[in-house]
């Protein structure tokens, strides 16, 4: 009998190079997408940090934002304050309820003076295109959802500027920059922006042109990476995951995202999070490293002298570092670097050590 929930899920145009590749395919957001290749995640994230990198990410969304009050609508409903991304400039974000919760965390590039294009997280697409149709309201502006337009390749390590050298036609991005370029004789729009703390540029280009840049990129020295390796190269610089690390039950504020919160532009959740920095978080998200043996993993309570203080939303073994090493949010007290921890593994405390942010700092 055939697996329906298989046959909704949806692909990418490089799943063919995927198969080809090897990879290992699983189910995430409703898409299929490669979990991992043939050489494994660890491999693949150490090559990552000491080479290139190149991921499949097309499972995110766009959403384009045009008009003459393109720039007050967006200041209504982000974080961040938007007036401050200059034209060709690319920002951080987040949009949040009334309340403070967050909706979801952003990557929002100026194309023109007037004219926005925003990545979204792939499971919160539909949800974010919907907020932001309901909230344009009587702006004079057009929201477009251009998610079926773009396939996205991530391009990430110490070399990947290297590689992309050797197949870009004109000027490569600044970090937090983007350009219209062409890429392997493809158009295509290529930012200084990426999810693994490592140099390197993402692109985004039409799904049918896609395949043909990412044998490029390949063939210039790039080695494919999964999606486990992307969590595991996240989470070692304390990139927060929506689903994991954010949602609608999180404010930015308790997860150490103030800096990308411009209080004073009065967007929606902003007097709420006013009052939350007033008042100091309960809980905060903190990283930590294990101090003896075990791997954490999103779920684990956090304790303190046996008594329940937290629980972990990302954990992992961290290739990098070798050792155990995730996210939590615990009571406030507990945040502060150095502070020691238990995290309950399987009903065995295993002992660890709040740290501060990266976990992992790569090379300059």
């Amino acid at each position: 009998m055939s697996n329906p929930s298989a046959e909704t899920l949806r692909r990418t145009s490089l799943y063919d190079a995927h198969v080809a590749a090897g990879a290992k395919l699983v189910p995430f957001a409703g898409w299929e997408m490669p979990v991992q290749y043939a050489e494994g995640i660890k491999a693949e994230h150490i090559n990552v940090r000491s080479a290139a990198g190149l991921f499949d990410v097309s499972h995110m969304g766009q959403i384009e934002t045009t008009g003459p009050q393109a720039t007050e609508f967006l200041q209504s409903i982000f974080t961040n304050d938007v007036t401050r991304i200059p034209v060709g400039g690319a920002q951080y974000a987040l949009i949040c309820r009334d309340d403070g919760g967050v909706i979801d965390d952003l990557f929002t590039y100026r194309m023109g003076e007037s004219r926005y294009l925003t990545v979204t997280n792939a499971s919160n697409h539909q949800t974010d295109f919907e907020w932001f149709a309901q909230n344009a309201g009587n702006h004079d502006v057009d929201v477009i959802d251009r998610a079926n337009e773009y396939a996205m390749l991530a391009l990430q390590g110490p070399a990947a500027r290297d590689v992309l050298a050797q197949v870009i036609d004109g000027m490569e991005p600044e970090r937090m920059k983007i350009e219209q370029t062409t890429v392997a004789g493809r158009v295509a729009l290529v930012a200084g922006t990426g999810y693994t703390g490592e140099d390197g540029v993402e692109i985004m280009l039409a799904p049918e042109d896609a395949p043909h840049v990412w044998d490029a990129l390949i063939a210039a020295g790039a080695k494919p990476a999964g999606l486990g390796a992307r969590d595991t190269l996240r989470l070692e610089v304390c990139f927060p995951l929506y689903g994991n690390d954010l949602s609608l039950d999180v404010d930015p504020i308790s997860a150490g995202l103030g800096w990308a919160c411009a209080l004073e532009t009065e967007f929606i959740g902003a007097a709420a999070l006013r009052e939350i920095k007033a008042d100091g978080p309960a809980r905060k998200l903190a990283p930590f490293v294990f101090t003896g043996p075990g791997i954490p993993r999103q779920g684990n309570l956090v304790l303190k002298d046996g008594a329940e203080a937290g629980e972990v939303t990302s954990g992992t073994m961290s290739p990098s570092l070798q050792v155990g090493a995730g996210m939590a949010y615990v009571d406030a007290a507990l945040a502060e670097p150095g502070t020691a921890i238990d995290v309950d593994v399987r009903g065995k405390p295993r002992s660890a050590e709040v740290r501060g942010k990266p976990l992992y700092k790569p090379a300059q």
